[in-house]
């Protein structure tokens, strides 16, 4: 049976996403990727150009904020740390994105433009000088993505150990100071 373009396509960015995953993105190969979708690897170079414009497609990520009009102001913080523990828990592109932006330029660059792109302008509503809305996204991205690089790359037991409710505790609110106060 043969597949449609948008299939093969979608079928070349899961296998994208799990062997950047699985291998990082120096390892990984188009030949490997094209290898797991059972396609030429012409074709992955006519889809997506080169390897680094196949990564920037599979690191695609929405964080898909929550409303945040309906939650109580004194509420962000712990809103936006239990939304970025769903994220992390249930989201194998965002971990892969995170585990090779430590060791790549371009998947940095990526997560780079990602917060800045959605988490800049949800700072800027949220804070009270929107002056200052890039340092406050900034210093609340170091929260969020140090939290997701000891719990779920680097797995340190101590925050591994922590329940959803600790660490929404312990991170809520110094997110509420960086995004309102």
């Amino acid at each position: 049976m043969r597949r449609s373009s948008e299939d093969t396509k979608a079928a070349i960015l899961a296998a994208a996403r799990e062997r950047f995953g699985a291998d990082g993105y120096e390892k990984a190969t188009i030949r490997a990727i094209a290898g797991d979708v059972g396609v030429d690897p012409a074709m992955v170079m006519r889809y997506f150009g080169n390897k680094e414009k196949l990564f920037a497609a599979a690191a695609h990520f929405d964080l898909r904020f929550p409303d945040l009009a309906s939650t109580p102001r004194e509420q962000v913080g712990t809103a936006m740390v239990g939304h970025f523990l769903d994220l992390w828990e249930t989201s194998e592109a965002l971990q892969v994105l995170l585990r090779t932006g430590v060791t790549n330029e371009a998947a940095a660059e990526r997560m780079r433009e990602i917060f800045a792109a959605q988490l800049g302008p949800l700072a800027a509503r949220l804070c009270p000088d929107p002056a200052t809305a890039p340092t406050r996204a900034g210093l609340a991205a170091s929260q969020i993505l140090g939290l997701a690089l000891t719990r779920y790359v680097l797995r340190l037991p101590p925050v591994m150990a922590m329940t959803r409710e600790e660490v929404v505790a312990w991170l809520g609110p110094t997110l509420q100071r960086y995004l309102t106060e």
